[in-house]
């Protein structure tokens, strides 16, 4: 059972990344269409159906993640749990970060440039390397 578990967990965890990654390279190119006055009404919709999809994949990865934490025995798992959950809080803050910009370019309130979305676009490889390296290494 534990093998299933931490497979899903696995699954979707990469499946709400995807989404973390590709999001703000669709704000990149809103901007940019924006600012050479080209139709970016459906790069809205991709990023409003993608949120959506985020949204569930981030759910599921919390909830298969909870019940590994279970079987790992939270107490007993190391400080390396308590890091790599903490790096997912600043994962998950991040992810409403674009969920307000999101909002911002629905409103049409966005100020924001392709570069700046450049930017923004590489913070969460930045928080997924050291995730990865606890979850590998434990190494306290």
């Amino acid at each position: 059972m534990y093998e299933w578990i931490k497979t899903f967990h696995i699954i979707f965890m990469m499946s709400w990344m995807a989404g973390i990654f590709y999001l703000p390279r669709i704000f990149v190119h809103f901007a940019d269409g924006q600012k050479n006055n080209q139709d970016t009404s459906r790069l809205l919709i991709m990023a409003q159906k993608l949120n959506k999809f985020m949204v569930v994949m981030l759910v599921l990865t919390l909830i298969f993640g909870s019940a590994l934490i279970y079987y790992v025995n939270w107490f007993q798992s190391g400080s390396w749990l308590h890091a790599k959950l903490s790096l997912v809080l600043i994962m998950i803050g991040y992810h409403g970060f674009c969920f307000y910009h999101l909002k911002q370019i629905t409103l049409g309130r966005n100020t924001k440039t392709g570069v700046y979305f450049r930017f923004l676009n590489e913070a969460p490889l930045l928080l997924l390397i050291p995730i990865v390296y606890l979850v590998v290494a434990k190494p306290f």
